[in-house]
């Protein structure tokens, strides 16, 4: 049982899906795992580490792949790296197949079964396995630091003999994981802290970490969730009445997070230009929506944006800004997942298909698109 670890091919990717820690566990069960030389580099992690676990370093990506029973990568593969895989191989990642579907196909074409990590179900036993979860988490956090280094004041009340400075004010948009998490962290930093998000259940969390929660309060607001916990599209007329209830609080704030995303959707639009111009100076915005089209008007993928006088920062793969903390935790999702699909006795990748962790994850299989949601319709019918 071979298990790779390549190096991440995507220029923005700073994360590796394995760890020193993980490699250990893979091999306590049978493996023998081959990381790609570098791979960990940006995490931290140098080739030395692999091999003191147990790994074997392979020169490039196509010794690294060849004959492998399982890939292990942070996105999903390229082409070049699916010609080096074998057909049959897993390969488990976060896969981002909306939009992209064309790429799906390949690897349904390369013969390899594809594993999407995003699509993990939120029950009690796949909590450890929850990339999105464990990657918002750090990308809320991390988006509050990035606000700070922006903002040209500081961030807590500062009383001193020569005067007071007053504490920050930081609005998050969103009271998911990155968002609460963007909440605990801003009050840790001693800013005044103010939350919207559109799921009922969000207030109580908000109120819990000490910010103030800012959200029209009707009938559709009670009955905005999916029974997964994901926000429901709200009607447009819903969208208008928060829209000026937010355009009025928007104008007070100095620092203000998005976070909204739907699952599968383009990300909805949270703040106008007209909102932007009514920000006072020097205001900072961070989009972390900013890879699916941004919740910020004006916000642009991978850069620092001056719209109104206001900066909106949209740095990509936000998580990947602190890749050490956040490969950490990732691979630790990937071998959890993993280890599930794993025969003890045999020490061998034997994956129940049956089993509803794999059966939600898997997009490709025996040269097929089997992911209901992208597989052609008699496929999707085929396998239900």
């Amino acid at each position: 049982m071979k298990i790779a670890v390549p190096r991440e091919s995507d220029a923005v990717e700073t994360r590796v899906s394995a760890t020193p820690d993980t490699v250990k566990k893979l091999i306590a069960l049978g493996a023998t795992v081959s990381v790609e030389q570098n791979a960990g580099d940006t995490s931290r992690i140098p080739d030395a580490d692999y091999e003191a676990a147990g790994a074997t370093i392979a020169t490039d990506a196509a010794t690294t792949l060849k004959d492998a029973d399982v890939v292990l990568k942070v996105r999903r593969p390229n082409a070049d790296e699916l010609k080096s895989m074998k057909s049959g191989a897993l390969v488990i990642a976060t896969m981002d197949p909306h939009g992209n579907e064309g790429d799906v196909e390949a690897m349904a074409k390369a013969g390899v079964a594809a594993f999407a990590m995003e699509f993990m179900p939120r029950i009690t036993r796949a909590q450890v396995m929850d990339v999105l979860s464990s990657q918002a988490n750090l990308a809320g956090y991390q988006a509050v630091i990035e606000a700070a280094a922006e903002y040209d004041r500081a961030m807590p009340m500062m009383m001193t003999a020569a005067g007071t400075v007053p504490a920050a004010r930081v609005f998050v948009m969103g009271a998911g994981v990155a968002g609460l998490q963007a909440i605990a962290t801003a009050r840790r930093l001693g800013a005044v802290v103010t939350a919207t998000d559109v799921r009922p259940a969000s207030k109580e969390q908000v109120e819990s970490l000490g910010a103030k929660f800012v959200a029209v309060e009707d009938e559709e607001f009670k009955q905005a969730e999916t029974a997964g916990g994901y926000a429901k599209q709200m009607s447009e007329e819903y969208q208008q009445k928060q829209a000026d209830l937010v355009a009025s609080h928007i104008a007070k704030q100095d620092i203000v997070i998005t976070t909204a995303l739907i699952p599968g959707r383009p990300a909805p639009r949270l703040v106008t230009k007209e909102m932007l111009s009514a920000m006072k100076p020097g205001s900072v915005l961070v989009d972390l929506a900013v890879e699916r089209g941004g919740n910020v008007e004006g916000a642009e993928p991978g850069k620092v944006a001056t719209v109104s006088g206001a900066k909106i920062v949209g740095h990509l793969n936000m998580a990947g800004r602190i890749p050490a903390s956040a490969s950490l935790l990732y691979a630790k999702n990937l071998f959890s997942f993993l280890e599930t699909m794993i025969d003890k006795e045999t020490k061998s990748v034997q994956p129940n298909w049956d089993d509803e962790l794999v059966k939600a994850t898997v997009l490709t299989r025996d040269g097929k698109v089997v992911h209901p949601a992208f597989a052609p319709a008699e496929a999707s019918e085929g396998a239900a």
